[in-house]
């Protein structure tokens, strides 16, 4: 076999092959022979079917199928003869393909970049530092009593906070409109479930009462015959309720698995779990900077395969969260390719960074890790069974971790300084993108 390699480009490469035709040819007469003893042809017993008959009726299928064969697998052995790393599937041209004649084909692909690793030593990562407080843990505490709360009937005007049950009959200019009537509707004023112009006016309506209001919808409100329009709705008020929080107790702290009721117990349980999402938290923001830096500190270009496969799964992914598969126009490559270019960027850098610096995976950290995730469920042992049962689940997890090992290895690099915080500040300020490298 003969191989030449001629460069086009800083990526670009197109390889001539060229072999004997003898290579097809055995096998093509190989398979012929083989389909003279299966064959059934009229005027033929079976496995007595002449190699000339054959070769008449099916040469041409069996050379074809052989040929594209023979291809890819030529097409192995001169990359790997050649030492090459294709990014990405090759394109073909035939330059000569007959019978008897060597054959000979072009293979036009891109390889991965260079990747040289840049000084990182000017980069500045701020990790954030904060305590759980036991006020922290008593705002928690509010929030699951909010979550077991009850409604008691108030015979008083509508507060904020308080749930109103309601009939409504909306109209534009004295005509009803599709959407805009409901019977025994329950709100929670100020809770933000309709427009901040109709909740308001619920501030003071008592049971029994009766009103009409107007409420104006924004300019970019989603039906499109409400945009910009004012509308006219008839209320009726059927009852106004309260909220009542359950006291926490021994029964509040059985309702969120506390078996015994012991209320310290739950604090310890609530804490653990605050511990580990702030945990979570700071490594994502920490990881952030980290991923932003080696962007920023690097530049190359990028293989055309690798950025339009990442589209195509990001273009899959929106499909599905939005019902994608029922729509007959795709989403466009414009909403992904910047997004695509950025992951395929990280995912190369990161793999240079593993392969110059002999980064393993830790099997400690990918135990640790499994603990974290299966503390988020009620049965992490079955969890950790489902992990340790699915290669394909624990290889994503040890993905992971050597990201994560890699972002350490940056921080040993980069000038890194705390930043004190508090729980609520990190908890509730937005949330880190935990971006993952492709």
């Amino acid at each position: 076999m003969q191989v030449s390699v001629e460069s086009t480009g800083s990526l670009d490469r197109k390889m001539t092959v060229q072999f004997p035709p003898d290579r097809i040819d055995s096998e093509v007469e190989k398979r012929l022979r083989a389909l003279t003893k299966r064959v059934r042809i009229d005027g033929f017993r079976p496995g007595k079917v002449p190699l000339k008959i054959v070769q008449q009726r099916y040469g041409s299928g069996v050379y074809q199928e052989v040929l594209s064969e023979v291809l890819q697998q030529s097409y192995r052995e001169a990359i790997d003869e050649q030492g090459l790393a294709p990014a990405g599937g090759p394109s073909i041209e035939p330059k000569v393909i007959e019978p008897g004649q060597p054959i000979e084909y072009v293979a036009s692909f891109q390889v991965f970049p260079e990747v040289i690793l840049a000084d990182l030593s000017d980069v500045d990562i701020e990790r954030p530092v904060a305590s759980i407080e036991a006020a922290d843990i008593d705002r928690v505490i509010d929030s699951l009593r909010k979550q077991q709360r009850t409604w008691q009937p108030v015979e008083r005007p509508a507060a904020e906070g308080d749930r109103v049950t309601l009939d409504f009959t909306g109209t534009l200019n004295g005509v009803d409109f599709e959407g805009g009537k409901a019977e025994g509707f329950s709100v929670e004023v100020g809770a933000g479930r309709l427009l901040p112009d109709f909740e308001s006016q619920l501030v003071g309506v008592e049971t029994g009462a009766e009103k009409t209001i107007e409420v104006p919808f924004p300019e970019d409100y989603p039906a499109e015959h409400l945009k910009g329009q004012t509308a006219q709705f008839a209320l009726k008020i059927r009852k106004v309720e309260e909220p009542r929080l359950p006291e926490v107790d021994a029964e509040f702290a059985r309702a969120f698995g506390i078996k015994d009721g012991d209320v310290d117990k739950l604090r310890t349980e609530v804490k653990a779990n605050m511990g580990r999402e702030l945990g979570q938290n700071i490594k994502g923001r920490i990881k952030k900077q980290v991923m932003d830096a080696l962007v920023s500190k690097h530049e190359f270009e990028l293989p055309k395969a690798l950025v339009r496969g990442e589209i195509e799964r990001l273009r899959s992914e929106a499909e599905t969260r939005f019902g994608g598969a029922e729509k007959t126009q795709p989403l466009p490559d414009a909403l992904f390719e910047e997004e695509a270019r950025r992951r395929v960027r990280l995912g190369l850098i990161v793999r240079t960074i593993v392969e110059a610096e002999k980064i393993e995976v830790d099997p400690q950290r990918v135990e640790s890790e499994l603990d974290s995730l299966a503390g988020t469920y009620e049965d992490g042992g079955e969890v950790k069974r489902y992990y340790r049962s699915h290669p394909q689940a624990m290889a994503s997890l040890e993905s992971l971790v050597i990201e994560d090992q890699v972002v350490d290895w940056v921080l040993t690099k980069a000038r890194v300084t705390d930043v004190t915080g508090s729980f609520d500040s990190l908890m509730n300020s937005a949330k880190p993108n935990m971006e993952t490298p492709e």
